[in-house]
């Protein structure tokens, strides 16, 4: 199926966490990734840049982890650019934080890592649209390559990365494991909006608006036919930020047709359940804590 939407509508917001050891999370965030604590109170702490928030930590005493049923795979930091990520590569090693992976994957470079409570972590930079190669569909051309380390540090500016992470850095997308593909694809389409970038991935759909190479991945690998976990540690919900008011309405519509719940967040935000039970927080672009809906 090819691209359909011409302009990005939907795109991935902040990201909330349950976790127990919200100190030791917290620590790890600022020092290893370079987030700002932006806020903190009765338990939640919002992490990111000066212009918006990316993780949304809150404390779940007790919660237990359910590593194999549906719920994060990794949330993704987007970089400005491929000297951000190698500094950010840099800052990584300074923290003596071990990577999982790093991947040339055509559209981007990623690293790939976890949290101390086990939270998926990439960390990418794009390479620019007019590189990008399309199947003959019209869905992105994706791999999986081993990226160089070497040649990607290179590209840093200095030896001392900057504490900080960028300014310009935002949710580039998230990536989540689910139940069921099919149910997945029928919810995230035709109720939600989004376009299929590609399904050639085994066991993999990767969703997006606007032509980008994935705003929301999903995958069965280790969780097929198991729904997420209510209370356990982990993803809370995951944002997906509407461009604006008139198309959140015609999402709400169609999932109120749909027959879907819809419940609200704390800040009053619309939340609903993925086929696999997944949260998602539906706010709008220029709330406050996200950012225009691109890439």
């Amino acid at each position: 199926m090819p691209v359909t939407t011409t302009s990005t509508t939907i795109a991935a917001g902040p990201v909330a966490l349950d976790v127990v050891d919200l100190d030791g999370v917290r620590r790890f965030y600022l020092d290893a990734l370079g987030l700002q604590q932006r806020s903190a109170a009765e338990g939640v702490v919002r992490l990111g840049t000066e212009e918006r928030d990316l993780v949304v930590l809150h404390q779940a005493p007790g919660a237990s982890p359910a590593p194999r049923n549906a719920g994060l795979f990794h949330l993704a930091l987007l970089y400005p650019g491929r000297a951000e990520l190698a500094e950010a590569l840099l800052r990584l090693a300074r923290a003596g934080s071990r990577l999982d992976g790093a991947s040339d994957h055509l559209v981007s470079e990623a690293l790939y890592l976890h949290d101390p409570e086990g939270n998926g972590i990439e960390l990418y930079r794009d390479r620019p649209r007019d590189q990008w190669r399309h199947e003959p569909s019209g869905q992105v051309e994706m791999a999986t390559i081993a990226l160089d380390l070497q040649d990607l540090l290179g590209a840093a500016r200095s030896d001392a990365p900057p504490a900080a992470t960028p300014g310009e850095t935002i949710m580039g997308h998230v990536h989540l494991q689910v139940a069921d593909l099919a149910a997945t694809r029928a919810f995230y389409v035709d109720l939600l909006g989004f376009d299929v970038a590609t399904d050639s991935y085994p066991d993999a759909l990767f969703l997006a608006t606007g032509g980008y190479h994935h705003h929301v991945g999903t995958n069965v690998w280790r969780s097929r036919g198991l729904a997420a976990v209510p209370g356990a540690r982990g993803l809370r919900h995951a944002t997906l930020l509407l461009r604006d008011e008139a198309i959140r309405e015609q999402v709400l519509e169609r999932l109120r047709d749909a027959g879907a719940a819809i419940d609200a967040s704390e800040d009053g935000a619309p939340v609903v359940r993925d086929p696999a039970g997944i949260g998602l927080r539906l706010a709008l672009a220029d709330d406050g804590a996200g950012r225009p809906a691109s890439p």
